[in-house]
């Protein structure tokens, strides 16, 4: 790709340098890369638009949903394992299908084209197209390590939603959907004005539906809520989500964590294979390197014997995206997450932590008891703790 300076950029977009630094540091121009104190822009980047000249999006009239439309589009589209990028590519031209594209880009783990993809809608006066491009666009940078451009999209979905009261229902919605999924998946703190589930999840489509409530599922996860977590991703499952593969992959998988969680490891593989099945015919992988945590057991298990290679890839997705989550996440949170262990050690840390015996470790991932101990001891070194209750304190429990 080719590169122009700041000052090489503010010539071609006729704007002052000092302008161009600000986009720069904002996240407004996709691509943008720091290096020591100089930035490195895109030459086919375009200038970003000035959000106070962008027109105000019309009210949704109560009749129709105009701006729901262009919210997480494939999210939303039900399609048979291995014609995910003929769905997208059957959508009429236009917003819908290249925040669709963005997705398929995003899930199939390539971050660099899915934040090119989602940037040209990062002040689109469509309010669906413009809360989908901050989400993929925050993520997708999370994995670039693009820690400021992520910032950037998440403050404005922050914005959004806190000015909800102004907004019609199903745009408040929408921004309900956004924010609680990106605080959600981040283990964040959940923005005081999200509204209550029961009002939100009546005004989603039915794949937005099923997504919202893998999220709710998440979030009692990470309180230790796993039977009730289990339950709700049953259920949903039970009424129809299979047939929305995004969806369905994040629900299995979070299942898995739960299953794992309540040690019924045979239920855990069977979701955990059923994702797979679905994900693997269009490479949708992104969300098996996301969920590492406690799924780390279960892919060290199933899919490092099975699928060698896509399990390279899946951990190369791990670390990629787990840097740039810890780095937003353990400044705003105060905690600090794991960030030097092997995923191996951090699997078996995860499991040691949540009061796994050293045989059960051992029986699950087929190795012998002393491996298990010497991955551990490795782990309490690397973290300098003295015995595994001290562990949880770097899980991601």
């Amino acid at each position: 790709m080719e590169y122009l300076t700041v000052r090489e950029t503010a010539e071609k977009w006729k704007i002052s340098p000092r302008m161009v630094q600000q986009f720069c540091t904002a996240g407004r121009i996709p691509g943008a890369q720091k290096f020591g104190t100089a930035w490195a822009i895109p030459a086919a980047a375009e200038k970003p638009q000035d959000p106070r000249l962008v027109p105000k999006p019309e009210a949704a009239p109560a009749s129709g949903l105009p701006d729901r439309t262009n919210l997480m589009p494939l999210m939303n589209t039900p399609f048979r394992p291995g014609r995910c990028l003929a769905a997208v590519e059957a959508m009429e031209a236009g917003p819908r299908r290249d925040i669709a594209q963005a997705e398929y880009y995003y899930f199939t783990g390539q971050p660099e084209q899915a934040a090119r993809a989602a940037g040209a809608y990062l002040t689109s006066p469509d309010m669906g197209a413009r809360l989908s491009a901050c989400l993929i666009y925050a993520y997708a940078n999370l994995s670039l390590h693009q820690i400021q451009h992520a910032r950037f999209a998440l403050d404005e979905m922050q914005k959004f939603l806190a000015a909800g009261a102004e907004k019609a229902p199903h745009l408040r919605a929408a921004g309900a959907f956004v924010a609680a999924t990106s605080a959600v998946l981040l283990h964040l703190p959940l923005p005081e004005e999200l509204p209550e589930v029961e009002g939100l999840l009546p005004l989603l489509p039915t794949g937005l539906r099923a997504f919202a409530l893998y999220v709710q599922a998440h979030a009692l996860y990470l309180k230790g809520a796993y039977a009730h977590s289990a339950g709700i991703v049953e259920a949903t499952l039970s009424m129809g989500a299979s047939g929305y593969p995004i969806p369905a992959i994040y629900l299995h998988l979070i299942a898995v964590m739960d299953y794992m969680s309540l040690k019924q490891t045979e239920r855990a593989e069977a979701h955990l294979l059923t994702a797979w099945e679905i994900a693997r015919p269009d490479d949708l992988i992104e969300g098996f390197g996301e969920h590492h945590g406690l799924l780390g057991a279960m892919l060290e298990a199933v899919i490092k014997p099975g699928w060698p290679e896509d399990f390279k890839r899946i951990i190369d997705i791990t670390y990629r995206f787990s840097a740039g989550w810890r780095r937003v996440h353990n400044p705003l949170t105060g905690h600090d997450v794991a960030d030097d262990l092997t995923t191996t050690e951090f699997a078996i840390a995860m499991l040691a932590a949540r009061d796994w015996t050293t045989q059960e470790i051992a029986q699950h991932l087929k190795i012998s008891v002393n491996t298990v101990k010497t991955h551990i001891s490795e782990a309490m070194r690397k973290l300098n703790v003295q015995n595994r209750k001290d562990l949880k304190q770097y899980m991601l429990l």
